[in-house]
């Protein structure tokens, strides 16, 4: 039996969410992750960044939007000690501009993922999966880049059934 791993980045507080900015206790794509968690029993790692993003949303934005310009590589607070014993990667993200968050492409190139086989999910607020597959694949050449699912953040509580279905389809 393939050993399953669900790495994320998401960011609770301050969101866009369906056209206004509200206060979310938990992130979008961690309630995706957690998820994902009770469907396929794969470990959880939430990747964070040592230093934190404004408050502020609109900050935030700013922040991610200088950081892409610079191909920034945020400094992360943890590491997965075992990752050689994980087959299966579920990548999570917000889509920020186009693709995953600075601290993601930190994760990526901190691995080896040949052989490993990737499968990503991403939240966002109507801009799909953006080029974040052609990213990872760039970044993760001799691994299994399987198709992802995109899920409007708004909709993230109620995405059961889709996660499901979507996970369904993957064992195909």
């Amino acid at each position: 039996m393939k050993k399953g791993l669900i790495a994320y980045y998401s960011r609770k507080g301050q969101n866009y969410v369906g056209g206004s900015i509200i206060n979310l206790p938990i992130g979008n794509t961690e309630v995706v992750a957690k998820k994902i968690q009770i469907l396929t029993g794969s470990d959880l790692f939430f990747i964070d960044t040592m230093k934190g993003y404004p408050i502020d949303y609109m900050e935030t934005t700013r922040v991610a939007q200088r950081e892409l310009d610079d191909d920034a590589r945020p400094e992360l607070t943890d590491t997965v000690d075992n990752m050689d014993e994980y087959d299966v990667i579920y990548l999570g993200y917000p889509n920020w501009w186009g693709t995953f968050p600075m601290a993601v492409f930190t994760f990526l190139e901190s691995y080896d993922f040949s052989g490993k086989t990737i499968i990503t999910f991403c939240t966002h607020e109507g801009s799909g999966l953006g080029h974040s597959l052609a990213d990872i694949k760039k970044y993760c050449q001799g691994a299994n880049v399987l198709d992802g699912i995109a899920i409007k953040g708004g909709s993230v509580q109620n995405a059961d059934f889709q996660i499901e279905k979507w996970l369904n389809r993957l064992k195909k």
